[in-house]
Formats: C-alpha cells, structure tokens, sequence
C-alpha cells in the first residue's frame, strides 16, 4: 500500500491550491485525488460553462429538495467535476468580499482569519495587472485576473446607476467594494483562469506530486482518533492509501461532508441510521448551508444591437467565433455577469448588503438546459449578500454514489425575504432611470403588476435560483456546532483538515471562487507550519 506525506482530497479552487503549494516544497510527496476527469474541451473557452452546466461527464448535477421557498421545485446546483473543480465551470466573476466578512470570523473567536491575516494570501494568489493599488492587489501570483471593457449597454447601465446613487468604484476588490462596476474575471488571453490551469498544469510535473483523476472517494481510513488514510474507487476498482501526515478534504461544501460523514464523523443518530459506525460526534457536520438565493429579473430591450440576444442571431455568432479566433471581446470570452453592483438596502449602514448584477442576454430553459432567447433583452439578478437562512447538506445512504441531500431552507429569515424585495426594487430603479429610456427597457418580470412586498415575493418563490454560492457545512469554530478549528483541523480527529468553501462560518460578500482559492493557499501554510513544529 502506498504511503505520501499528504493527502488531498478533491482538485477545485482551494484542493489545487492546496497540492499547488504542498508539493513546492520537493520533499513532500503528495497525492490529489480527484472524481472526474483530467480535461475537458470547454474548460478553457470562457463561455464553456454553458456547454458544462448539464454535462454529466465534468458536473455533479446536484439538485436540492422540494421547499417552500421554492414552490416545491428542485433546484439546479451544478459543481464542477474535474480538474479545478467549480473553478473551471463557473461564471468567472473574481469576488474577494468586504473586509468585514473576515473580521467577523475573526471576531468569532477564529485567530488567523481577520482581513488583515487574509488579504496576504490573497495578494499571493493573484496575477492582477489593472492599476488598482498594490496595499491590496497582487501582482505575480498563479491566478491572472482582468477588468472586461464595457460595452455601450453595460456604460449606459452605469450611468443610470449614478442617477439613482450608486457610484462607479473601478476596483471592488480594492480599499472598498461599495458601487458598481464591471466584473473583474479570471479571464486572461482569451481563456478561462481556473485552478486546474493556473496550479495545476505548472505542478502537474514535479516527480513530488501525483495527480489522481476519475478517483471517487469513498471513506477516510481512521485509526482510532487519527486518520491515516482514504479508500476510493477508480472505475470501480478500489483502492487504499496512507498518509504519513495529514489528509486535507477539499471536497467543497456539497462533498466535504459527505466524505466525513461516510467516515463515521457527524451526528450520531444519522449515522447509526445509515448502518455506519460513528467515529466522532460533531454535529455540525452538514449543518449552517448557507447560499444566495436570487431572483433573476427580466427586462426587454427594445433598441436592436444593444444584447447578446442581437449579436447571437443567424450568423452572428459566426462573427463573434472570429473575434474570439482574433482575441477580441466576444461572447465566448465574456464573463457571465459582466457587471455588477454593490449597494446598501438603507442609509447608514457601513457596507454595502445587496449584490446586484447584470447579464446582455434572455435566455429560457430547454430540456437540455438553458438557451439563449429569440427576444432581445437582459437579467439582473438581485439578492442579500449575507443571509441569515440556514440549511443543510447530509447523506441519505452509505454509499458514496448516492446525492445527498441539500435542504437550503432559502427565506427562512425575515430579514432575507425583507432585504430581497429591496434589492429589487433597487434594480427596478436603476433599469428605469433616465438613462435607460432610449434602450426602450420595459420590465418582463417580475412584472410591472407586481408592486407589493408579498406580490414580490411570490414571484421570488416561483423563479428565484441560488447563484451557486453553497459555503459553511464544515464550519470553522469553536463552538459546539463547528466541525474544525481556526487552523482547520476537524475536531476530535488526528492528523485530518478541511479546506475549501465549507469551512466558511458565514457566507462572504459576493462570489465564492476567490475565497475559496485563499482558504486553500492558507490552508496550506497553516500545514507546512505545523509540520515544523
């Protein structure tokens, strides 16, 4: 049987980072293991997550159960499988979130994680080569990331955000991220900047660290309150390896806790009625789900050219394949939302709690998936950057193969139905400002007849999606519901850590992608460091 000094489990935004900066060191052997595939055509064509978002081959299709909130529909949850993870099929939108997201982990009782200990590794990570300024940009790290230039109607869009108050911030990722502006990506000549390329593909031949894709995890191997290893299956062959040190689970907030409760770690009633032994009792694993939920609003442009609608038709998106084959802006290479606001629901607050952000295009959803519409227009979606609604992530079988299962208990809090009819309506004032009137923008949904809160909300109920933000079922603490420490060691269990999205006590201000990449550098750190103790 194999033995490394490390283990990693799972190859996203944070495990690739993870065995990125393990395995710089050369005298620590490393194994990532990783469920799906190496590669996949669509993974560097920025627009690829179309092509992706239904694929069974490089996405987990999760869906989550029958809600209230949801009418009783399912929702879609895609995550990325394969090399990279949700990192090479996301919207490409790079969001560090507010300072005060990290302070209040810090303020939490988590030593290590206010902004200032974090922003270091951000810095690290990031290749950004915009002015911004360099007390809070990196400039030479793996992950290159760019500012898109506006087009005529994203500009318009701004300008209208100016008449109703919100202002132009050129680097949200900057000293503030309070105002609008276009998403900064990771996009870099023409291609997508995920982990498995800006990480992985630099590493992928150091002798010191094996790369171990199509292996589907089935348990980790404990010895007494110590784990010493991880049994997975490839093809449905299985197989066993030791870890000298640690094993890291990277699985992401869907899968992480699934491998630990398949483990005999969570809540022991659960277990016992699944027929697995339980090995230590936590149980928070699974529990705190937090994600954003948004209702996409819909607004019909009457001006023709203006949308990814017009320029997709006949044979325009034969044009749009040349200026990608050319390196200039396309559809193929665009950020899903390429814009987007940060704003306060009211006067007084310290920072901004509602995300808004705008795609050109309509699209409708087909049995295969989404497609762009025959009608020309554009969405904005609208939603609390911090909700206070928790659900839940847990297994339903003691098989690997199995979902499990994802209660998100979306508006369970007033204060997120309260605040996202406010973000609504702020997108309703902004998208009927002055400046829009010769788009000839006229609303679709949720419709012009829909002027109460509780008319509102019912629409959010029928339409409303998350954003594919899902964080915190192993979160970190130390209260009697957290599953790891600040230095993400799980509780009660030797030689074994998390680090990804799950670990997040509270859901940070915006897209996941780019904290998730900074638990992972950090993670790593935290390792080597206490390998020298």
């Amino acid at each position: 049987m194999q033995t490394y000094d490390y283990i990693v489990v799972g190859a996203g935004s944070a495990g690739a980072a993870v065995a990125y900066r393990l395995s710089e060191n050369p005298a620590n052997n490393v194994l990532l293991l990783e469920a799906g595939p190496d590669d996949y055509r669509w993974t560097r064509i920025p627009v690829g997550y179309a092509k992706m978002s239904h694929n069974p081959a490089v996405n987990w299709l999760y869906h989550s159960e029958p809600e209230a909130s949801t009418n009783g529909r399912k929702l879609h949850v895609p995550r990325g499988k394969m090399l990279g993870g949700s990192s090479s099929l996301n919207g490409l939108a790079f969001v560090r979130g507010q300072a005060q997201d990290f302070d209040t982990w810090s303020q939490m009782g988590n030593q290590g994680w206010s902004y200032d200990d974090v922003l270091p590794f951000f810095k690290r990570m990031e290749s950004y080569e915009a002015d911004g300024d360099d007390t809070f940009r990196g400039r030479h790290g793996p992950l290159r990331v760019t500012n898109p230039e506006p087009n005529a109607l994203l500009a318009r869009i701004i300008e209208a955000a100016g008449q109703v108050g919100i202002r132009h911030n050129p680097d949200y990722n900057g000293a503030s991220q309070d105002g609008i502006a276009m998403s900064q990506a990771t996009i870099a000549s023409n291609r997508r900047q995920s982990t498995a390329h800006c990480y992985l593909e630099p590493a992928r031949f150091r002798p010191n660290l094996r790369i171990q894709t199509e292996a589907l995890t089935e348990c980790l191997i404990l010895d007494g309150k110590r784990c010493i290893g991880v049994r997975y299956s490839v093809h449905g062959e299985q197989r066993e390896v030791r870890a000298g040190r640690e094993v890291v689970v990277s699985g992401g907030t869907i899968n992480s806790p699934q491998v630990l409760e398949l483990s005999g770690i969570g809540q022991p009633e659960r277990l016992h009625g699944l027929g697995i032994s339980v090995r230590q009792a936590l149980p928070g694993v699974g529990e705190n789900l937090r994600d954003h939920y948004a209702p996409r609003t819909r607004w019909a442009v009457g001006k023709r050219g203006m949308t990814y609608n017009d320029r997709a038709r006949g044979l325009g998106m034969v044009g749009q394949a040349l200026r990608f084959a050319m390196s200039q802006p396309s559809l193929l290479n665009a950020v899903a939302a390429p814009l987007r606001a940060f704003v306060k629901s009211r006067e007084g607050l310290e920072a901004p709690d509602l995300l808004l952000g705008w795609v050109p295009m309509l699209t409708e959803l087909g049995p295969k998936g989404p497609f762009i519409s025959r009608q020309s227009g554009m969405t904005c979606y609208a939603h609390p950057m911090r909700p206070e609604s928790k659900g839940s992530i847990h297994i339903t079988s003691n098989s690997p193969r199995q979902q499990p299962a994802i209660a998100f208990n979306f508006l369970s809090s007033p204060v997120d139905a309260m605040l996202t009819v406010t973000a609504i309506r702020i997108a309703r004032s902004v998208m009927t400002a002055p400046a829009m009137a010769p788009l000839l923008v006229s609303e679709i949904g949720p419709g012009p007849g829909l002027q109460t809160d509780d008319e509102i909300l019912g629409w959010v109920r029928q339409v409303g999606e998350t954003t594919y933000h899902p964080v915190g079922t192993c979160k970190m603490g130390n209260d009697p519901m957290a599953v790891v420490d600040a230095r993400l060691r799980v509780h009660g269990i030797a030689g074994l850590r998390v680090a990804d999205a799950s670990i997040m006590p509270t859901l940070t201000s915006g897209n996941t992608n780019a904290p998730a990449i900074m638990i992972g550098e950090k993670a790593a750190a935290m390792v080597l460091e206490d390998a020298c103790v």
